[in-house]
């Protein structure tokens, strides 16, 4: 299991919120492009970047922050807006690592099926799915989505069913109960995705404050670990991560 770095960001600045809460936003005098260069400089080579106004529906701040992923060497990990198949194929093809899409998965329910389509017959078909993330954004079992204000009706095991049948494998899983909270992991929503698929690709989000709750994540078995606020508030440094994810390749 390895360590994605979160940078959160919010009117073009860096942010991280409380379950999900906007209101509650907390800033951080920091920019963007420094938070990338302190990760890239320290041996870091993932990032995972969310766009909170396009998430609302809010393109404000795009080309904002496609001018600096353009221009970083940096894995990005993206998501925030994302709402059509032609923006994936451009994110994709403007050198973006993986996509995420949530929102729109939710609300349209042909997207995925459009989505899946869209990559068959290419040569590199996996490859493509691989890139793609599933948002599945949690609150008590209920999927929540546009910035988690809107619920969801469908059943969270229907929904990972669904993308597993579609060829999607990988999912980013915040517990927004634990989101933004210092408080530990939702370990036991993670324990539930894998008890039901065993094979999926499961990257964790929401309420790591510590190295110790990262260990406890990794003995689910999930593949990666999101931080942010915990980085933020100095529980834990760039170096720890650093030092992790080297161990972790090693371990491979």
């Amino acid at each position: 299991m390895y360590i994605i770095p979160a940078i959160d960001i919010l009117d073009k600045k860096v942010v991280r919120l409380r379950e999900g809460n906007y209101e509650s936003a907390t800033f951080y005098d920091v920019t963007l492009e420094e938070m990338i260069e302190r990760y890239q400089s320290n041996g870091t080579e993932f990032v995972h970047i969310i766009d909170l106004n396009g998430a609302k529906g809010d393109f404000s701040n795009q080309e904002y922050l496609f001018d600096i992923i353009r221009n970083t060497e940096m894995k990005v990990q993206y998501g925030g807006g994302v709402r059509s198949i032609d923006m994936v194929k451009e994110l994709i093809d403007a050198g973006i690592h993986r996509v995420i899409v949530g929102t729109q998965a939710i609300t349209n329910p042909d997207f995925l099926l459009e989505l899946s389509k869209s990559f068959n017959g290419k040569d590199q078909a996996s490859s493509c799915q691989d890139q793609i993330v599933v948002a599945i954004d949690v609150l008590d079992e209920v999927i929540k989505y546009s910035g988690w204000m809107e619920s969801s009706p469908i059943k969270l095991m229907d929904y990972v069913d669904k993308c597993l049948n579609l060829g999607f494998f990988r999912f980013l899983c915040t517990d927004i109960n634990k989101d933004g909270k210092l408080g530990g992991a939702g370990v036991e929503l993670y324990q539930k995705l894998l008890d039901h698929s065993p094979f999926i690709k499961l990257i964790a989000s929401g309420g790591i404050s510590s190295m110790e709750d990262i260990k406890a994540v990794k003995q689910y078995k999930v593949e990666a670990c999101v931080v942010g606020k915990a980085i933020y508030e100095g529980h834990i440094s760039i170096d720890e991560i650093k030092d992790w994810n080297l161990k972790s390749l090693i371990s491979f």
